[in-house]
C-alpha cells in the first residue's frame, strides 16, 4: 500500500514509540492524529510535523467516549483513518506477582485489552465501509516469552498478540489487515518500570545480556516495523518480534 495521503491514528503518540511512529509515518506523506492522554505534549508532537498533517487530541483509551471522540475528529479532519495504531499501554512495577494491587491490575487491562476493543468497536465498521485498512496492535516480547516479575502485564500483552491474530481472521473479509508489533524492553518513560529500579546505565547492562543484539528497543526501531507492516498488503495476522532476538 502506497501511504502517501493515508491517514493514521496512532493512540500514545506523544512520546516514546508512538512519537516516533508519528514522525515517521507523516515522512512518508501520511496525515497523523497524535491521540495521548497528555494533550500539550500531543500537540508538541503536531506542532513538530506541521498543522497541514497532523492533529493533536486527548483520549483516556480505556473510556468508550474518548474514543469515539477522537475517530470522529480525525474522520472529520483527515477522513476514516487508513492506519490505527494501539499504542497506548501502561505497566505495573516489575514485582513479585501477589504484590500487585488489583487497581493498578484492572488499569493495566483497561488501558492495554480494553483500549483495543473500544477502538475496534468504534472505527471498524468506518473503516468496512471506506473499503478497508490496517490496524496495528503493540504487544510485547513478554507476550511471547515471559519473565518473573511483568506477569500481569505480560498477560494483557499476550492476549494483545492473540487478538490480533483472531481479529485478522474476522476482520479479513472486510479487507482491514490486523498485525501486532512485540517490541522488546525499551527505551521510553517507562523503563524504569519495567526494570523495576532505577534507569542508569548500570541496570540497563543487567537486561542486557539476554538480548541477542545486545541493546534495548529504540522508538525508531518500532517505527519501522509499523511503517512495514501497515504497506505490507499481504501480511495480517502477524506477531511480529522487535526484541534484537531476545524471544528466539
Amino acid at each position: 500500500m502506497d501511504l502517501n495521503g493515508k491517514t493514521a491514528l496512532i493512540t500514545g503518540a506523544a512520546s516514546g514509540f508512538g512519537e516516533a511512529m508519528a514522525h515517521r509515518f507523516a515522512a512518508q506523506g501520511v496525515r497523523v492524529a497524535i491521540v495521548d492522554l497528555n494533550l500539550d505534549k500531543a500537540q508538541a508532537v503536531a506542532d513538530a510535523i506541521g498543522a497541514d498533517k497532523a492533529i493533536a487530541l486527548r483520549a483516556d483509551v480505556s473510556k468508550r467516549a474518548d474514543i469515539e471522540a477522537v475517530v470522529a475528529a480525525t474522520i472529520e479532519r483527515f477522513g476514516v483513518p487508513d492506519i490505527v495504531v494501539n499504542n497506548a499501554g501502561y505497566t505495573h512495577k516489575n514485582q513479585p506477582a501477589l504484590e500487585v494491587d488489583e487497581e493498578t491490575f484492572d488499569r493495566v487491562l483497561a488501558v492495554n485489552i480494553k483500549g483495543i476493543y473500544l477502538m475496534v468497536q468504534s472505527v471498524v465498521p468506518a473503516m468496512r465501509d471506506n473499503g478497508g485498512g490496517v490496524i496495528l496492535n503493540v504487544g510485547s516480547v513478554s507476550g511471547i516469552r515471559p519473565r518473573p516479575g511483568l506477569s500481569w502485564y505480560a498477560g494483557s500483552k499476550g492476549a494483545t498478540n492473540v487478538l490480533s491474530k483472531a481479529l485478522a481472521v474476522e476482520f479479513a473479509p472486510m479487507n482491514i489487515r490486523v498485525n501486532a508489533i512485540a517490541p522488546v524492553m525499551g527505551v521510553t518513560g517507562m523503563l524504569a518500570d519495567f526494570m523495576g529500579m532505577e534507569d542508569t546505565p548500570e541496570n540497563r547492562g543487567k537486561f542486557l545480556a539476554s538480548i541477542p543484539l545486545g541493546r534495548l528497543c529504540e522508538p525508531n526501531d518500532v517505527a519501522e516495523a509499523a511503517l512495514y507492516l501497515a504497506s505490507a498488503d499481504y501480511i495480517t495476522g502477524v506477531e511480529l518480534p522487535v526484541d534484537g532476538g531476545r524471544s528466539v
